[in-house]
């Protein structure tokens, strides 16, 4: 019992030493954002920024449940880009059919990667490798590799055009809901508990008679499932299905995951520091979008992905030591 108790206030105090380096360099560059520039702190803004980054959020997410168990989903782009493009061509039944049916297509592509991962025993990153080539090709082939129009009078683009009580758009409301549920789950259920049962350590789980098998399904459904409402806020966002986009946002996912202080090897990890460490990179691309707009610089695309890279490594650099050297929970 004496044991038990101090490994949970040890993990408890790694995982907070872990997650306060991403809040505090949040709040740092939002002050920094503040106080260098006018309409940094416009209603428009903000509402642009959340709106564009609610996609990134819902997949880091979808991602952070997937590495808490030790795995990992490189599918999570493609699933996006797939399912815009499905929620598209449902688009002139209306968003009681487009909505539902770009999650469900996210969710059965989570349910062939569980199946690949848990059924055929195949590691995670082959199993989502092959479904992300699969998801990718998929897009293309049913769009015919070209964007796919959506009707402008149908309701499906009111998601990602208007806002939920004249306030905050409806994807914002829609990803904090999905947020909280998530939360609670991972905290305050059993299913959450052997999520991070998993990570720690898979054998142990099954010798303390935990359903690893139906937990590891789950994250990789909820992955799936979350990539296909991102890309339902993508085609109704743009007003088009995207099959060509989509490209590295696993990757981007896997940032924001890891920023938020949780453990590639899995056992540890956090809803609210993920949704901190997926704004926290999007931030970074909103102060450079706003100090090429002063003209104090000049960056494509491909030097704002350098200077994220380097953005990014500091971040962790820091993580770490402030928090020390941290062991793994399959260490402990």
């Amino acid at each position: 019992m004496l044991d038990q108790s101090a490994f949970d206030l040890r993990r408890y105090l790694t995982g907070n030493a872990q997650t306060t380096g991403v809040f505090v360099a949040l709040i740092a560059l939002i002050l920094f954002g503040l106080l260098r520039y006018e309409n940094f702190g416009s209603a428009y803004n903000i509402a642009s920024f959340l709106n564009y980054n609610a996609m990134f959020i819902l997949i880091s997410i979808g991602m952070c449940f997937v590495i808490m168990t030790g795995g990992i989903d490189l599918s999570v782009g493609s699933v996006a880009a797939f399912t815009s493009v499905v929620a598209a061509y449902l688009s002139p039944y209306g968003i009681e059919v487009a909505l539902p049916g770009g999650i469900l297509a996210g969710a059965a592509i989570g349910l062939l990667n569980g199946f690949f991962v848990v059924a055929m025993r195949i590691p995670p990153f082959i199993a989502t490798l092959a479904t992300m080539l699969g998801a990718k090709g998929g897009a293309l082939i049913i769009s015919g590799a070209q964007t796919v129009s959506i009707d402008w009078t149908s309701n499906f683009t009111k998601l990602g055009m208007e806002k939920a009580f004249g306030i905050f758009p409806w994807a914002i409301v829609i990803v904090a809901l999905v947020a909280v549920i998530l939360w609670v789950v991972l905290e305050h259920t059993s299913l959450g508990r052997t999520v991070l049962a998993i990570g720690g350590s898979e054998d142990a789980s099954k010798l303390m008679g935990l359903n690893v098998n139906r937990a590891k399904f789950f994250v990789y459904v909820l992955s799936g499932g979350c990539a296909g409402l991102a890309g339902v806020f993508l085609a109704s966002g743009f007003g088009a299905g995207q099959p060509l986009e989509g490209i590295g946002w696993e990757l981007s996912a896997i940032a924001s995951v890891v920023v938020g202080g949780t453990l590639l090897t899995g056992g540890l990890g956090s809803v609210p520091a993920t949704i901190a460490g997926a704004l926290l990179l999007g931030l970074v691309f909103n102060i450079l979008n706003f100090e090429n707009g002063r003209g104090t610089i000049s960056l494509s695309a491909y030097w704002q992905m350098v200077i994220r890279g380097a953005f990014l490594f500091i971040v962790i650099l820091l993580q770490s030591r402030m928090s020390g050297p941290v062991a793994s929970p399959k260490e402990n």
